[in-house]
């Protein structure tokens, strides 16, 4: 529907009708032309065909200009209501492992083989998309943890993030509790109603002094909970002495500790499932407030106005 941002600037509509009767006559100065009666009719009405048909037209003119402008001053718009962006008020970090473990192949990804950084990325990059409504950030860790990505609402940026990354850019051992203090650092100035960790490792800490147990508790007493995701088909218990098995007691330990929740996955379709129930434990919100942008018009009515002074001043000048 058709509106006006600023309707006042109609009041301007009949200002040349008032400055044509309130302004004091103009006497014209200099030597004047006085011609015959014949002439002057002639004259005045275009030439010796009769009246000009362009004489209305010139009128007409000005006064189209001016209530064009005025038009576009009073600022023509259309209303169109569009969805804003809904705030769940959660703070949400997720933090990847980018040890040199998850280079293994012992994966499956749309059929093929696949490492385990490509099966994170994958799922990980359409999880992070999906958060609408949550300021998501993006923390990896491997001999060393850094945040990659700061928490923020273009869940896009944090998805490209992470189907950017590379193994060895953090060092290839495995800092779970550097991984875990990073994040909550990240959190500890944070507003939010909700502060969420969502932890993805496939190995057992084992470089760092921070102890991931003790860093689990200092996120209970922050009100942050962890939910820890065990990537790879062994754990740790089954096969102590195997190189690339994944601690599930200690990220069960955390996830408790935390009031969290361990997803347990030893393939794609567990992962996914995991991330199902993630969007469960922590749903994102479905409905915004209702927000008004406006379509401006006052262009064309401003556009119209020039054109027809150009043409006026063309004509004067004839």
């Amino acid at each position: 529907m058709l509106e006006f941002a600023n309707p006042w600037f109609f009041v301007l509509l009949p200002l040349p009708v008032v400055v044509y009767f309130l302004a004091p006559p103009q006497t014209p100065s200099g030597a004047v032309l006085v011609v015959p009666e014949g002439i002057e009719r002639r004259m005045l009405s275009g030439g010796a065909g009769g009246q000009n048909p362009l004489r209305h037209i010139d009128m007409l003119t000005p006064i189209c200009i001016w209530f064009l402008l005025v038009v576009a001053l009073a600022g023509p718009r259309v209303v169109a209501p569009q969805q804003a962006l809904p705030m769940s008020g959660r703070d949400l970090i997720l933090a990847l492992d980018l040890s040199g473990s998850m280079v293994r192949d012992d994966f499956a990804l749309d059929g093929q083989t696949a490492t385990r950084l490509e099966v994170v990325k994958a799922v990980g990059a359409d999880f992070a998309r999906a958060r609408a409504g949550d300021r998501v950030g993006l923390v990896v860790f491997g001999s060393d943890a850094y945040v990659a990505a700061a928490p923020s609402f273009d869940t896009d940026a944090v998805a490209q993030k992470i189907e950017d990354m590379v193994i060895g850019i953090s060092g290839r051992a495995t800092n779970i509790g550097d991984g875990i203090g990073i994040a909550l650092k990240r959190l500890v100035a944070s507003d939010a109603d909700t502060k969420v960790i969502i932890l993805l490792s496939d190995g057992a800490n084992n470089a760092g002094a921070a102890m991931p147990r003790d860093v689990a508790a200092l996120a209970a007493d922050m009100g942050v909970r962890i939910h820890t995701i065990a990537l790879g088909p062994i754990a740790l218990e089954d096969a102590p002495d195997q190189r690339g098995v994944v601690d599930v007691r200690t990220l069960d330990a955390i996830a408790k500790i935390s009031g969290g929740q361990m997803f347990r996955v030893r393939t794609t379709d567990d992962l996914r499932a995991a991330a199902s129930e993630l969007d469960a434990l922590e749903p994102t919100a479905r409905a915004g407030l209702s927000a008004q942008t406006y379509r401006a018009f006052w262009i064309w009515p401003a556009l119209l106005a020039g054109l027809l002074g150009i043409g006026l001043g063309v004509r004067s000048k004839e």
